[in-house]
């Protein structure tokens, strides 16, 4: 197996092993701090402790991810060096703004919300926790854009062989880095939406501390349908933006070949990549895929046979990836629908219960799916029609990326066992009853969202 494909795969590897913990710490976090502000308005401790058992996995998930995040930047210097100098004025201003804003506030306020619960006002620790959230979500924003440029490339003018920028603005500011942002958080606190309801469904079906952990799924089960309903009705903008963007990989996504107006959309298909059409085709509805690529039927959609065959996507996984996606998509509603209307009686829907603990797998392959969409979709670019992955990957030994794929694999099992593990057994044990206040000692009082901290 030749160095390109040793290092995507390693690359690939290193990202969906990281993208297991991002999608639950932006979420994750939020609720947390939902949790926190419930009980500083209301003075439940119910939910001061809903808070320290959710925020006790959260940060399991956190440390995790963060350790898979930083070896995932270090491959841009080690398999794609080609790649970091063509375009490193551009893609490492964007990580450096990552790492010196959000990620050192996110850091810095997450220890002062685990230290503080003793230290700080109700209000003052309440605030740390927003902090953290907002910063985690903020860094991974930055992510997104340097993806998103990658998929998409602006603000840039080529001088002296490299790519350098010109208008960091117009980069954190295009649509389609917009787009990939609030695309990417709706499946993250999807995520963490199922996460949250399948542990405290889990417990409910047990009769284990029914009280608490029917509060912490009625705040879930607002927040995943929400969310729910976002994704599906946000998601239709992509194909505007990749009929204007990245017109191979809509081609590819729904394995269109000639380019037509009144284009239908086809609920039965099947790809034939060596013949150039499909297989199976049927259950047309007319000038559909038009409509959401133009928003008109009139709107002209470009087929695959517009490129040569070593420009165009890998049809079948990026084919078969979407529609999984998209499925799962609408089983996150439905399931959320149910969660809803059940949330105020919800320890009695035994059915339920039952089932949505085996749910919480569904949204990370949901996320998952995505992931592979938009890398596989971009293929043969690197850049999108402007460097080739090939093109960008650094002069090594077949032997050095073999061992390093090797380790990169071992170690991430190690960790995502450690993960799980931690989450399993923190989840199943429940919230832990505190000790009780000593006789004469006075416990702190929560304050409302109005005093002074």
């Amino acid at each position: 197996m030749e160095v390109l494909s040793l290092s995507r795969m390693q690359f690939a590897v290193a990202t969906y092993f990281h993208f297991l913990f991002v999608p639950l710490t932006l979420g994750l976090s939020f609720l947390v701090a939902i949790m926190e502000t419930l009980f500083v308005r209301t003075g439940d401790e119910d939910y001061r402790r809903l808070t320290k058992f959710w925020g006790k996995l959260f940060l399991i998930n956190f440390a995790v991810g963060i350790v898979t995040g930083i070896t995932l930047e270090f491959q841009f210097g080690t398999n794609w060096s080609r790649y970091s100098a063509y375009v490193g004025d551009i893609f490492g201003s964007l990580l450096a703004v990552k790492a010196t804003v959000a990620f050192f506030l996110e850091s810095t306020f997450i220890a002062v919300w685990f230290f503080g619960w003793k230290k700080l006002s109700p209000k003052m620790h309440l605030a740390s926790i927003w902090l953290v959230a907002i910063a985690s979500n903020i860094s991974a924003f930055w992510i997104l854009v340097a993806n998103a440029w990658m998929q998409h490339p602006v603000g840039f003018a080529i001088r002296n062989g490299r790519a350098e920028l010109t208008d960091f603005f117009a980069v954190i500011t295009q649509r389609f880095a917009l787009l990939e942002f609030v695309h990417t958080l709706g499946g993250a606190y999807i995520l963490a939406g199922f996460f949250v309801l399948g542990i405290s469904a889990w417990h409910l079906a047990r009769k284990r501390q029914v009280g608490l952990f029917k509060k912490s799924f009625r705040v879930a089960a607002v927040w995943t349908l929400v969310f729910a309903v976002f994704e599906i009705a946000q998601g239709h903008m992509n194909a505007e933006i990749l009929h204007d963007a990245q017109p191979s990989k809509l081609a590819a996504i729904e394995s269109y070949w000639e380019t037509q107006s009144y284009a239908p959309l086809y609920l039965l298909s099947w790809p034939d990549g060596d013949n150039q059409r499909n297989s199976v085709q049927a259950l047309g509805v007319p000038s559909l895929l038009s409509l959401l690529a133009g928003y008109s039927p009139s709107t002209e959609v470009r087929g695959l046979q517009e490129w040569p065959a070593d420009q165009r996507p890998p049809v079948l996984p990026v084919f078969l990836s979407f529609r999984a996606m998209v499925g799962l998509g609408f089983v996150f509603l439905l399931i959320g629908v149910w969660a809803f209307s059940a949330r105020q009686t919800i320890e009695t829907k035994t059915r339920l219960l039952r089932i949505l603990p085996w749910l919480i797998p569904l949204p990370y392959l949901a996320n998952q799916l995505g992931w592979t969409i938009a890398e596989l979709g971009r293929q043969p670019w690197i850049v999108y029609g402007m460097m080739r992955t090939s093109d960008a990957v650094s002069p090594l030994a077949v032997s050095q990326v073999g061992v390093s794929l090797v380790a990169f694999i071992l170690v991430y099992s190690l960790l995502g066992v450690v993960d799980f593990y931690l989450l399993w057994k923190f989840a199943r044990l429940g919230v832990v009853e505190e000790a009780a206040v000593p006789a004469g000692a006075q416990a702190p009082q929560p304050q409302s969202m109005s005093a002074t901290a």
